[in-house]
């Protein structure tokens, strides 16, 4: 594998090469291959439609100018057909030498494919039925440098489709329906609130507080008044600020960010829209969102009026009609099989979670209990719009309470093929219970909630003032866009999807500033490297054969005799199973050597773990005494170099995944035994992410080491749960407490 893609690599740097030289021959011919001045008088849709009646066989005279990128070329004789791309579709070039000129046709033999070239000359239709034009001259306006790719369609260049989108509109027509598509969404949307009354309104992107939302904020310092601002997490308190002003309605389309994971539904920065209506209510806005999810669908994927049916990833979606409103309690009653709600005895709901794997902390009372049920098993049952109603009051801090029990709140999510959709309150308008709930988040906050909201001084001042009822709404336009273009993951409807940092080496910066010729003075290859501060050296495909000098079973002998705490000595067995089955797919080769590290990496703790500096320190004796390679004891002690700054730091791709899960696996761990089957196997990514957010729990497991271990393997969070929870149900059979 590593030899093919070498081979690849190797033969598109050929071709770079030639394709550089192909510019340089323009450039020396006295054509300049990037001119400022273009024309275009017509495009290949249009040309198709207007010219659809044209006979076989037939010239005009009408002429035209187009422009486009080359897709395919192909010389005949004295005849070149060329096929030009351009936003609307694709053109033929029907170029004759005795047309174009001794210079024309020469210019075509330093054309490549993927050259953006513009041409001029009349409209024709080939024997053959081929719309064409007959270029009577050529114009080079971009030289491309880099060969397109023969293959970038299908799920295993994802990852490189997304961190290229530009390749991936160029070589993928149907992404750029789907984001020609966005763009009306969007567009939609806007028309469809300023004609039902609505007021589009614009608010600051930096909070000084953090609130509307609880969510982890990125962080900026803010230099002209020297303090830290929030990228803001929600629209919602200056809106509503607005309506307190006398603003009746108003919206807002924006980017919110939060600072936390990645995964199919969700993007460190996302689009949303916000409304709110003054006077208005639940029933408001269940009213407009029937109605704009159903214009979006008539206009966006062609249903007639009152059958507004779409697929969504295979499932049928029907929105027509009048869409059901459901009470939270009731769909969690029938997923369990009885009637519960918030009158069921708290020990009932406790033993309702736990026979379902659903773990529970002993302070959640019966509406949290009742939310962890719909929110584990009922919300993935719904397929039609259902507006899921009435949620308790205990996670529902923002919304009122209803009047006929004051236990829930006058809230809907809007629900449709087990995904959430839009959010919607009658606001709370109280300034004196609206100060109370701040308070509360403070008291959250003091306990280690960092997503906890600030206290708004500002906001409550303005409902003292007095807010009217009012209704509000907040949808996720990336997830609109995702449901009615039909596609599996928020990314695929981002353009510029949040990605990993690539890595750059100095080989790629020098291929580019080869040959470079510069006005002033330029940085040499390694300044620019050094600037860049993300250049680093690629990771080898594969590494050296790594000797351990000592076996797995002399490994284990070692641990049991330096460590008499079953739980020690499990967790060296734990992160050594998992270490080996990252080695097989990351490093199969050196798979013992991965094990071995992973059982010996904290070899002294319970001698020495009083001692964090020393750590590893005393175990590299140990190791060495054992007949352990050097090999190993460095493996070992870079996994402790944040707190030993003379160790060595993980560089190798073993050492980096060890310092990422050594302090994950016990998360996991502490998690399991949590759980009512006491077992990894039925754990998830989604439960761990929830204990991970909780900082009292496992507080011993350091969160920061291990977002530290994930950006170090170049990882999202997200996959690094994922890919630890999968390996230690890998090594679970016999043990799958892993901590009992």
């Amino acid at each position: 594998m590593a030899t093919e893609k070498n081979a690849q690599v190797a033969a598109t740097t050929d071709e770079r090469t030639m394709r550089r030289a192909r510019r340089q021959a323009l450039m020396d011919a006295g054509i300049n291959p990037y001119p400022i001045a273009s024309e275009v008088t017509a495009h290949a849709a249009e040309l198709e439609g207007r010219y659809a009646e044209l006979e076989d066989g037939t010239d005009t005279e009408d002429v035209v100018s187009v422009a486009g990128r080359i897709r395919a070329l192909r010389k005949q004789g004295k005849a070149a057909f060329i096929v030009l791309e351009d936003v609307s579709g694709s053109i033929q070039l029907f170029c004759r030498h005795d047309v174009l000129g001794d210079d024309g046709w020469s210019l075509i033999s330093n054309l490549d494919l993927g050259d953006i070239i513009g041409a001029t000359g009349t409209v024709m239709r080939t024997r053959r039925g081929q719309l064409s034009i007959s270029p009577s001259s050529l114009t080079m306006l971009s030289k491309s440098l880099r060969p397109l790719p023969e293959k970038f369609h299908g799920l295993t260049d994802r990852e490189v489709r997304y961190r290229q989108r530009y390749v991936d509109l160029i070589m993928n027509p149907e992404v750029r329906d789907v984001f020609r598509k966005r763009s009306q969404i969007v567009s939609l949307i806007r028309r469809f609130m300023e004609a039902d009354g609505y007021m589009e309104v614009e608010t600051p992107m930096m909070h000084a507080i953090l609130g509307g939302a609880n969510a982890k904020p990125f962080v900026t310092h803010f230099n002209a008044l020297d303090r830290d601002f929030y990228l803001r997490i929600a629209t919602e308190l200056p809106l509503k600020r607005l309506i307190v002003g006398g603003l009746e309605r108003v919206f807002e389309i924006g980017r919110n960010f939060r600072n936390e994971g990645m995964d199919l539904t969700h993007n460190p920065e996302f689009t949303s829209m916000e409304a709110y209506c003054a006077y208005g209510d639940l029933s408001t806005m269940k009213r407009l969102s029937q109605d704009l999810f159903k214009m979006i669908a008539r206009e966006v994927c062609g249903c007639e009026e009152g059958h507004e049916v779409i697929t969504y990833q295979g499932q049928r979606i029907d929105m027509s009609g009048t869409w059901a409103s459901r009470p939270l309690s009731e769909i969690v009653s029938e997923c369990v099989g009885e009637t519960v709600g918030m009158d069921t005895p708290i020990e009932h709901l406790r033993e309702l979670c736990e026979a379902r794997g659903i773990e529970v902390q002993p302070s959640w009372g019966a509406g949290k209990l009742l939310f962890e049920l719909y929110d584990e098993l009922g919300e993935k049952t719904i397929v039609n719009p259902t507006f899921v109603c009435d949620y308790p009051e205990e996670v529902s801090p923002l919304s009122k309470r209803k009047a006929e029990d004051p236990r829930l709140t006058d809230r809907f999510e809007l629900v449709i093929a087990g995904h959430e959709y839009a959010n919607a309150f009658s606001e709370l308008n109280d300034p004196v219970d609206q100060a109370g709930r701040f308070a509360e988040q403070v008291a959250a906050k003091g306990m280690g909630d960092d997503e906890a909201m600030g206290y708004d001084y500002d906001y409550v001042r303005a409902l003292e003032y007095g807010m009217p009822p009012a209704g509000g709404i907040g949808y996720g336009i990336d997830r609109m866009v995702m449901l009615f273009c039909d596609q599996p993951a928020i990314r695929d409807v981002l353009l510029f999807p949040a990605m990993k940092p690539e890595t750059v080496t100095r080989a790629d910066i020098e291929a580019q500033v080869a040959g470079v010729v510069t006005d002033n003075e330029a940085a040499s290859v390694d300044a620019i490297a050094e600037d860049s501060g993300k250049v680093t050296a690629a990771m080898a495909e594969g590494s050296e054969a790594l000797a351990a000098g000592i076996t797995r079973d002399a490994a284990l002998a070692l641990l049991a005799e330096h460590n008499s705490e079953p739980f020690h000595i499990e967790h060296g067995e734990t992160v050594g199973g998992v270490m080996r089955q990252f080695a097989l797919e990351i490093d199969p080769d050196n798979a013992d050597f991965w094990e071995v590290v992973g059982i010996l990496h904290d070899l002294d703790w319970e001698e020495h773990g009083d001692d964090p500096v020393g750590h590893t320190t005393y175990a590299a004796e140990l190791i060495r005494d054992a007949g352990g390679s050097e090999a190993l004891v460095r493996a070992v002690q870079s996994h402790n170099s944040d707190n030993n700054p003379d160790l060595p730091s993980p560089e190798l791709p073993m050492e980096k995944v060890l310092f990422a899960v050594d302090e994950l696996t016990g998360l996991i761990g502490a998690a399991v035994i949590m759980r009512p089957s006491k077992s990894v196997m039925d754990f998830e990514v989604k439960s761990l992410k929830k204990k991970f957010k909780d900082k009292r729990f496992a507080a011993g497991c350091d969160r920061d080491v291990i977002r530290k271990g994930a950006d170090l393997c170049g990882w999202e969070l997200d996959e690094l749960f994922s890919r630890t929870i999968d390996a230690m149900k890998a090594i679970a059979p016999d043990r799958d407490t892993f901590g009992r």
